[in-house]
């Protein structure tokens, strides 16, 4: 377990969250680590003849092949760490009437459902100003509230392939690749949230909220930075490199150790030269076809025929110890190998919570730190966990909370 911040940045803030899967929940959890109370409403299901409820909870839970127990996945875990959940209708009235009951105790609503749906179940700011003037609410869509695509569906894979990385991601000459990992869900719950707390910081100071947007098309668009300058005013289109290497700076790529794979990056004049000293081949040095970035660049395949022959007569720990914090070096890994890396263990980045089916859950710790401490964590919430303690402080008794839940409202 880590050690706790002292001061979390975020304690005494209160964030309801209606969210499913991926991006949204990724980024509130980063607002629940640091301290805010993030309240994660989830649909209650419909009640089937034999008692169960169908279709409850974020669909996340229910994302195999590793469960926890049954309806709880441990994906669910990746997302919701820190957070509380209250299982709610906003369909009907009663849970109208409960979300504005709770927006008047929270600073922010968020939520990353279908453009066309906040302003219908009560989510945006048109809806709750009266209940609270000073309430933030935080849109995350696939491709915006305010658009002819308001209602399409969205996920990760189909921002990656709209927005050209299937096209830059792999090598020269193969089929489109998407990412291995979901980026695009990630890059916009960060978005989603720094967009959240610009809106939260001035809703403190001015005691007004306001609607704040981004969506995942936006935001993996934003993401291909300086090579959409480069078409947009150059007509340069980046295209893929082989051995995954830099578009412009070289030797900057993938190279085959005797043992395996390594990653080098030579970005800076300074690094080649350090990298052909400590080689041994300072006549690499007066090579004309390698005398500046630009003529390394021209005579890339080359120079990639030399580096392979010399970095294929030693192991990949051997370059490790010879390189590492003189040229920017490091192994391409297996993700187990990248995980069971002692080095994560020593500055904490593995993590474990206590879960009521796993009391030594292994977690991945948040990748910032406070006055020199990472951010605790707890597990996940089960469905609906915090619903009486919730509707407790509402005002709502027992009687009114059995009533609810017979209804289905929670």
């Amino acid at each position: 377990m880590i050690n706790p911040v002292a001061h979390p940045p975020l304690k005494g803030f209160r964030i309801i969250s209606a969210e499913q899967y991926g991006a949204g929940p990724y980024g509130t959890m980063f607002l629940a680590q640091m301290g805010a109370e993030v309240i994660k409403i989830e649909p209650p299901g419909k009640s089937a003849p034999d008692g169960t409820r169908h279709g409850a909870g974020d669909t996340a839970r229910a994302v195999g092949p590793h469960f926890l127990r049954p309806g709880e996945s441990t994906y669910f875990q990746s997302f919701n760490l820190n957070k509380r959940s209250i299982t709610l209708d906003l369909h009907s009235e009663q849970g109208q009437e409960i979300l504005r009951k709770l927006a008047g105790t929270c600073d922010v609503v968020a939520n990353n459902m279908r453009g066309d749906l906040p302003a219908r179940l009560g989510l945006d700011y048109a809806s709750l100003k009266s209940t609270n003037p000073a309430i933030v609410c935080a849109h995350l869509s696939a491709y915006g509230r305010d658009n002819a695509r308001a209602k399409w569906p969205g996920y990760d894979y189909l921002m990656q392939a709209e927005a050209g990385y299937c096209t830059v991601t792999g090598e020269p000459g193969g089929d489109p690749q998407r990412m291995g990992l979901s980026m695009v869900d990630f890059i916009t719950g960060t978005i989603f949230c720094i967009g959240l707390l610009g809106a939260l910081v001035d809703a403190q100071r001015s005691g007004k909220g306001r609607d704040v947007d981004t969506d995942l098309l936006s935001a993996a668009i934003h993401q291909t930075s300086y090579p959409a300058l480069w078409y947009m005013n150059h007509q340069d289109e980046t295209a893929r490199t082989p051995r995954s290497a830099h578009p412009t700076a070289t030797p900057s790529q993938m190279f085959k150790a005797q043992d395996g794979w390594m990653f080098v990056m030579c970005q800076l004049p300074k690094f080649w030269d350090i990298l052909i000293n400590r080689m041994g081949r300072e006549d690499l040095k007066t090579d004309p076809r390698f005398a500046s970035n630009a003529d390394r660049l021209a005579n890339r395949d080359d120079l990639t025929k030399i580096l392979d022959d010399e970095f294929a007569q030693q192991p990949m720990a051997y370059w490790q110890d010879l390189l590492a914090g003189h040229v920017p070096v490091a192994p391409v890994y297996t993700l187990s190998d990248a995980l069971d890396n002692p080095w994560l263990k020593e500055i904490g980045m593995r993590d474990s919570v206590s879960h009521p089916d796993d009391p030594d859950l292994q977690v991945l710790a948040n990748p910032l730190k406070f006055d020199g401490q990472r951010l605790p964590n707890r597990a996940a919430p089960l469905l609906g966990e915090d619903n009486n303690a919730i509707l407790g402080d509402l005002g709502y008794d027992d009687d009114a909370i059995a009533n609810l839940r017979k209804s289905g409202v929670i």
